[in-house]
């Protein structure tokens, strides 16, 4: 019996779950995934557009009622059950694996749009290289006679209509004409074709998230070392050349001052919520991927708190580098700093600070610099979204896809970069990408995180999972943290309500566009693949299920796999036997864990990960007939 548990043991070897090198890789790669476009280009433009210091408050308070608690929620699963998104849930609710599919949804809509804004990075990158920046004046093939050249004329207003017309600065221009070439189409009736220089810029920013995750945490370990750390030196220089712009003080008055009538405003609480939730990460099945590859008594309690207030640090302090900006703009354009970014957030980082960058001494130099940060934020969060979708997979289907993991990175991003190419059509960058943002993520991610909050908290149950969280880390969670817990589902569940209220049926308008009839629709299917893939799988799992429905509804309820996880890499093997049944197979003690509870703990061969461990002798009682065959 020994030798058969051996044999089962070299046979699933090659199933043995890969580890990060280091802990500080592991925070590296959280941290580079949490801190990413969006504390650059999402969070500074959506504090804009609420009223700026005003928005920090709600900020704050989804911070510590929802982001936070799920943040810490999600590492725990992953390091606990060692499952990407897609096969945890039979160790929690087997019925709530919709939700997994759903998170499958939300990072391929990411994957769609979101490269294809590094995408404009590496454009901008690429085309900064020369002795000026090529947007600084408006004598280029691309400008019109209403570029306005604001290089010399700084007492000019940049904007102001005439003729029905508005001038535009030569970053507007070069953006518009140069870099999406939107002229060359009439809208999402006609998308005018693929860029061909986007495309290539597009392919090298997958190329570099192949090259990124093919080995998994072995290659992901150390591209990390650059992403994660790049943008913190670049932020601190901006910051100090920010500073010494004429009205950048202007600026940051402007981001400290709150307008608390704005807290009054419902869609204010819902982008702080949508806006935690984007960039802390919750709900997009990275933390399960990233920290189901850690020790099993990794501390990610600290891990959580440390990477949550450096990534809301970040955000913080990023405000400063661009409103130190926008007030010199306004300084500039002389005009308020409420006026200075157009609708479109993008325009923050692709229109208004180059063209700052533009106005300074050695503009080529920043604007490297600043384009150069872009593109690490981006591409270390692009490839843990990627990696979330592929580690979902590699559990869910170890034998076919975790041994070639090579060949089906490369199928993932060929498909992904298939997906892609409408966004760097001639109309992608302006249209598209808005569009896959508004439909494809904001409302989804809501309804993704209220249902995990549900199927952990309240089906799961709190008191178990505190017990996971003693098992592994060796003390129970806070009556905070399990307050949080047990009422972030209705919290949750509120804002999703609201958003879905507010959301319109009504074609979106952006830049003076309105948006086709049948957008609508498609966008609202791109919602319900994501959403709806949960009470499907519920259905489907009903109707397959054999039996009266009584025991159907137990088996969809039921965690298939039972027990307590004390270690996964124990440092001393002991040869021991419960009962008449269970002799000869392997066991393994944890000393502290013995002195403290007396238990052994029983080697557990799992279809995915020969290296869980399952811990009481009343789990081993649940378990017996899967073993019975040795």
């Amino acid at each position: 019996m020994l030798q058969t548990a051996a044999a089962i043991m070299r046979r699933r070897s090659s199933f043995v779950r890969e580890r990060w090198a280091n802990k500080l890789e592991f925070l590296l790669a959280v941290i580079g995934y949490a801190v990413d476009l969006g504390n650059i280009w999402r969070f500074p433009s959506v504090c804009y557009k609420h009223g700026g210091g005003a928005f920090l408050i709600p900020y704050i308070v989804m911070l510590l009622i929802g982001g936070l608690p799920m943040f810490y929620m999600e590492l725990v699963l992953g390091q606990f059950h060692r499952s990407g998104c897609l096969s945890i849930w039979r160790k929690i609710c087997p019925m709530f694996k919709g939700i997994g599919y759903g998170i499958c949804f939300i990072c391929t809509f990411i994957a769609c749009f979101y490269n294809a804004i590094i995408a404009h990075a590496v454009y901008f990158f690429i085309s900064s290289v020369g002795w000026e920046v090529p947007w600084l004046h408006c004598n280029n093939s691309w400008n019109t006679e209403w570029c306005r050249d604001t290089h010399n004329s700084s007492n000019t207003s940049v904007n102001p209509a005439i003729d029905g017309q508005e001038w535009r600065t030569p970053s507007q221009e070069f953006y518009i004409y140069s870099v999406l070439e939107s002229n060359k189409s009439t809208g999402l009736d006609n998308l005018g074709g693929i860029k061909p220089s986007m495309a290539f810029c597009l392919f090298l920013v997958f190329l570099i998230v192949y090259f990124a995750l093919w080995k998994g945490p072995q290659s992901t370990g150390k591209i990390v070392w650059i992403t994660a750390t790049a943008p913190y030196i670049v932020l601190s220089i901006l910051l100090i050349r920010g500073l010494t712009l004429p009205g950048a003080s202007k600026g940051i008055y402007y981001y400290l001052t709150p307008d608390f009538d704005k807290l009054k405003e419902p869609e204010v609480w819902t982008a702080a919520a949508t806006q935690i939730f984007f960039s802390l990460g919750p709900g997009f099945g990275v933390l399960l991927a990233l920290s189901s590859y850690n020790d099993f008594n990794n501390n990610c309690y600290r891990d959580a708190l440390v990477t949550s207030l450096i990534n809301c640090f970040t955000s913080f302090f990023s405000g400063f580098v661009i409103f130190s900006t926008l007030g010199y703009m306004s300084e500039l354009t002389n005009k308020p700093v409420s006026e200075v970014v157009g609708e479109d957030e993008s325009s923050l980082i692709f229109v208004v600070y180059p063209q700052a960058i533009a106005e300074m001494d050695y503009s080529p130099i920043w604007s490297l610099i600043f384009f150069f940060m872009l593109i690490t934020l981006g591409i270390d969060s692009t490839f843990s979204g990627v990696e979330a979708f592929i580690t979902g997979f590699c559990d869910e289907y170890p034998r076919i896809l975790a041994r070639k993991r090579e060949i089906f990175v490369a199928l993932v991003l060929g498909m992904f970069y298939i997906g892609s190419l409408p966004a760097v059509t001639y109309v992608g960058g302006r249209y598209v990408i808005p569009f896959l943002d508004d439909y494809g993520v904001s409302l989804s991610v809501l309804f993704i995180v209220m249902c995990e909050m549900i199927a952990v908290c309240w089906f799961y149950g709190i008191k178990r999972f505190s017990e996971d969280i003693h098992v592994m880390l060796g003390f129970y969670p806070g009556i905070y943290w399990r307050i949080c817990w047990t009422c972030c589902p209705v919290f949750i569940g509120f804002i999703f309500l609201i958003s879905l209220y507010s959301a319109s049926f009504m074609p979106k308008q952006l830049n003076n566009y309105t948006y086709p009839w049948w957008s609508v629709s498609l966008g609202w299917l791109f919602r319900m693949l994501s959403c709806l893939s949960i009470p499907a799988y519920i259905i489907y799992m009903f109707i397959t299920t054999p039996g009266p429905l009584i025991k159907r509804i137990r088996i969809m309820l039921t965690a298939q796999q039972r027990g307590s996880i004390v270690s996964s890499a124990p440092s001393t093997m002991n040869i021991g036997g419960i009962n008449n049944n269970l002799t000869n197979l392997v066991f393994i003690t944890n000393k502290e864990q013995q002195q403290n509870n007396n238990n052994l703990t029983l080697l557990r061969f799992s279809d995915n990960i020969p290296s869980t461990i399952y811990s009481s002798k009343d789990s081993l009682d649940d378990d017996t007939d899967s073993i019975a065959h040795l």
